[in-house]
């Protein structure tokens, strides 16, 4: 089984939430990648395959990925807390601060994932920790399924139509498309 995978559809613009699930899918698609790379190396090691999955991996999570909470940081986030009174308002405060926080650590696991990842495509024989890869994709999976359950219902009951677009309007220019 190759160690590379195909992206799966993107999502529409004019629909941000399901674009955010769509990502939140393709994420998954990445930590599975990155699963695999971790037995694949130690048996074949830096060889085309490993260096191009470590690359397709460092190209997601260095732009879809950091657009990914961008999109929620600097467009739902505000637009919920606006949106928001009485206990709502609460409710989106404490969900956004968590959020934010796990955000944080996600971006730091990364970080530290990302230098051996930049080794191997590279063709250097770093070993990938997979404790560190493990770690990183358990992160992520309860990061996405605490959104899931929480913040896009919220979202959803929160914001209108006008913010929807204005959401997936500021998403597509983020990612450079008109």
């Amino acid at each position: 089984m190759s160690v590379l995978q195909q992206d799966p559809a993107i999502a529409d613009f004019g629909q941000p939430l399901q674009l955010l699930t769509a990502c939140h899918e393709r994420i998954q698609t990445q930590c599975d990648t990155l699963r695999r790379l971790c037995v694949h190396m130690p048996v074949h090691g830096s060889d085309a395959q490993a260096q191009q999955a470590a690359s397709n991996v460092m190209r997601y999570f260095d732009s879809a990925g950091r657009h990914h909470h961008e999109d929620e940081e600097q467009d739902i986030f505000p637009r919920m807390a606006a949106s928001a009174t009485g206990q709502n308002a609460e409710r989106v405060a404490l969900l956004t601060g968590q959020l934010k926080r796990e955000h944080a650590e996600i971006t730091q696991s990364w970080l530290d994932l990302r230098e051996a990842l930049e080794k191997i495509a590279h063709g250097g024989i770093e070993p990938l920790d997979e404790l560190a890869v493990n770690q990183f994709c358990a992160m992520y999976g309860a990061h996405i399924a605490f959104e899931e359950a929480n913040l896009m219902p919220l979202a959803k009951l929160l914001l209108d139509e006008a913010a929807f677009a204005a959401i997936g309007k500021a998403m597509a220019a983020r990612r450079g498309i008109r």
